[in-house]
């Protein structure tokens, strides 16, 4: 049987194929129609950490195999919005600071803890934080580049001018992808100022604002 600091390289492994089995370009949004096979190997590998990790609590909270399938499952579908890397770094970070075994609750707190262990912030805090911020905002003091980068993908104009209920899942999607390249090593920057966004003060027109609101609710799929 591995031992733990072999599965914790696993872990880091699949941090580092993901670079090259993820399909989303930098700065487009992947929007999931559900678990993929990515998600299931890193939900394996979590299992695989916590039983090899909280032995006793492992077999005392799944004595079964059905059980397990089952329960498995439920963890896929619980936590199928964050990308793989936040997954597997949610399970590093759930062993490395506590001894009892994590229930799925403690799970989703750890994927945003292991944001924040590398200074990225909780996402929506992150949307909040680009949508009140104000232009220049390539000129603003960010908390993480990655904030300013989703609300810059996910258009400032957009951001300013509808709904949360509209705005907040584009913006989501967008900071996910770039909270995985920052899990993945990448570092980000928040172009220079002279690099200015469209200016405030040159507002769409009614035809452009009714084209951009169409594409944006078709890449959320509202």
């Amino acid at each position: 049987m591995p031992d733990s600091r072999e599965l914790i390289q696993q872990v880091a492994q699949g941090i580092e194929a993901s670079k090259t089995t993820s399909p989303t370009r930098p700065g487009q949004t992947e929007h999931r129609q559900g678990p993929t096979e990515a998600h299931i190997e890193a939900i394996n590998q979590v299992f695989a950490l916590f039983r090899l990790n909280y032995h006793n609590q492992y077999y005392a909270a799944y004595p079964d195999a059905e059980q397990l399938k089952q329960i498995k499952k439920l963890w896929l579908d619980s936590l199928a919005d964050y990308p793989v890397e936040q997954i597997l770094k949610g399970a590093k970070h759930a062993i490395e600071h506590s001894e009892y075994l994590p229930t799925l609750n403690r799970m989703h707190e750890c994927c945003q803890q292991g944001l924040a262990d590398i200074g990225l912030p909780p996402a929506h805090d992150a949307y909040l934080e680009a949508c009140n911020a104000p232009s220049p905002r390539s000129a603003q003091a960010w908390s993480h580049p990655a904030v300013y980068l989703a609300g810059r993908d996910s258009d400032w104009f957009f951001l300013a001018n509808n709904a949360e209920r509209l705005t907040w899942p584009v913006f989501q999607g967008h900071y996910q992808e770039y909270c995985a390249r920052v899990l993945r090593g990448e570092e980000l920057e928040v172009p220079a100022p002279e690099a200015l966004e469209r200016d405030a003060a040159e507002p769409l027109s009614a035809d452009e604002q009714l084209a951009e609101l169409k594409k944006l609710r078709e890449q959320s799929g509202v």
